[in-house]
C-alpha cells in the first residue's frame, strides 16, 4: 500500500472475474461527464453522475496527488470505487469529499487513474513507490506578495525555506526565491510543484527556473528520495523588546533560542496590536520574524530600521516562522 495517493494492490487467488478499461485521466476536461459506482452507506451498485469540476486540485492531506474533482453525489461507501467516462473507462479512483455535515454537499474528489496506473506498477515491482524530493517550503503568491517582489503577476511557488542539505540548497536556491518552471512543466501556483517533483525518478538532473530579485534564473537540480523524517520545533523563553510602527512587540532571540528554533537569526512576536497593519496580515503571538524585504532581522531594532527604510503604500515581504513551518506575508506599510 501507498499511503501518500492511498492506493492498495490486493491479491485475490480467482478466476475469470469481471474487469473494467483503465482510461487516461490526462484527457479529461472540465464540464466533462462522469459517473460514479459504489455502495454509499452499503447501498451496492449504486450510480450517481455529475461533470468534472476541477482538475489537478491539491488537497491538505494529498499533496502528492492532483485530484479530480466532481459534483457527483459521493457518500461513505463510495470510497475506492470507479470513476468512469462515459464511454466505460475508468478515469478516477473516488477518495473524498468536502463536507460539514459528514455527507454529501456538492465536492467530491477522485485519485486521477493515471496516478493509480504508476503506483500500482511501482507496488507490483518495488513493493514501495519512490517520489522525487526537493527540499523547500514553498507557499502561494499572493498580489501584494508579488508586489512586494516587484512582480507583475502572482505567479509561481514562492519558497519560504531551503532545507540544509537538500538538492535544493545545493542547487543554489534562496528563500525569497519564486519557482515558474520546473523542468517541461510550468508552476503557477504552490500546488503544482509537489507533483512535478514527487513524480521525478530519483537521481534525475532537472532544470528549475525560477525568479530572483525580478530576474530569471535557471539552476540545474538533482532530485533526491522523498523520506519520511520530519523536523520538530521545540518552545523557547523570550525577553521583552518592542518595534512599534506596525502594530506589534517584538523580543530578540539569544543564540541558544536560535538554535533550538534551526534559525540563524530572527526576532520573536510578543504582542500584536488588534487592527494593526501585523494582525490584518497574519501575524500571532509567537510567530518569528526571520527577514524584511529578504533583509535578516537579528534584533528589534533591526525590524525597526528595515520597515522605516521600506517604501510607503507598497506591501513588505516578511518571512516568518509560524510553528515549524515558513512562509512569507505581506505587511501593508502604514
Amino acid at each position: 500500500a501507498d499511503s501518500l495517493s492511498d492506493i492498495a494492490v490486493l491479491k485475490v487467488k480467482a478466476e475469470n472475474l469481471p474487469t473494467v478499461q483503465l482510461g487516461d485521466s490526462n484527457s479529461l476536461e472540465v464540464g466533462q461527464w462522469v459517473v460514479a459506482i459504489g455502495a454509499p452507506f452499503g447501498l451496492d451498485l449504486t450510480a450517481t453522475q455529475g461533470i468534472v469540476s476541477a482538475l489537478s486540485r491539491s488537497l491538505p492531506d494529498g499533496t502528492y496527488v492532483p485530484f479530480i474533482q466532481t459534483d457527483v453525489a459521493v457518500n461513505p461507501g463510495n470510497s475506492g470505487g470507479p470513476l468512469f467516462d462515459l464511454s466505460g473507462r475508468v478515469v478516477g479512483v473516488n477518495s473524498q469529499i468536502y463536507s460539514r455535515s459528514g455527507g454529501y454537499m456538492g465536492i467530491s474528489f477522485a485519485i486521477p487513474v493515471n496516478v493509480a496506473k504508476t503506483v500500482i506498477e511501482q507496488l507490483k515491482s518495488n513493493g514501495k513507490v519512490d517520489r522525487g524530493w526537493l527540499g523547500v517550503a514553498i507557499q502561494d503568491m499572493s498580489q501584494d506578495l508579488a508586489r512586494s517582489f516587484n512582480l507583475n503577476q502572482p505567479d509561481g511557488a514562492l519558497v519560504s525555506s531551503v532545507q540544509p542539505d537538500s538538492p535544493a540548497a545545493d542547487a543554489g536556491v534562496l528563500a525569497g526565491d519564486v519557482i515558474v518552471a520546473f523542468g517541461d512543466g510550468k508552476v503557477r501556483s504552490s500546488s503544482d510543484l509537489p507533483l512535478l517533483v514527487g513524480n521525478t525518478p530519483v537521481g534525475a538532473q532537472v532544470p528549475l527556473k525560477l525568479l530572483r530579485a525580478g530576474a530569471e534564473k535557471t539552476l540545474n537540480v538533482t532530485i533526491a528520495k522523498l523520506g519520511d523524517d520530519k523536523e520538530v520545533a521545540s518552545p523557547v523563553a523570550k525577553a521583552q523588546s518592542e518595534s512599534g510602527m506596525l502594530g506589534l512587540g517584538v523580543a530578540t532571540l539569544s543564540s541558544d533560542e536560535l538554535k533550538t528554533r534551526k534559525l540563524d537569526n530572527g526576532v520573536v512576536v510578543e504582542q500584536v496590536l488588534a487592527d494593526g497593519p501585523a494582525e490584518q496580515a497574519g501575524l500571532t503571538v509567537g510567530d518569528v520574524i526571520v527577514s524584511v524585504n529578504n533583509q535578516p532581522v537579528k534584533s528589534a531594532a533591526d525590524l525597526k530600521t528595515a520597515v522605516q527604510a521600506a517604501p510607503s503604500g507598497k506591501p513588505i515581504a516578511m518571512l516568518i516562522m509560524q510553528g515549524e513551518q515558513s512562509r512569507f506575508i505581506a505587511v501593508n506599510k502604514p
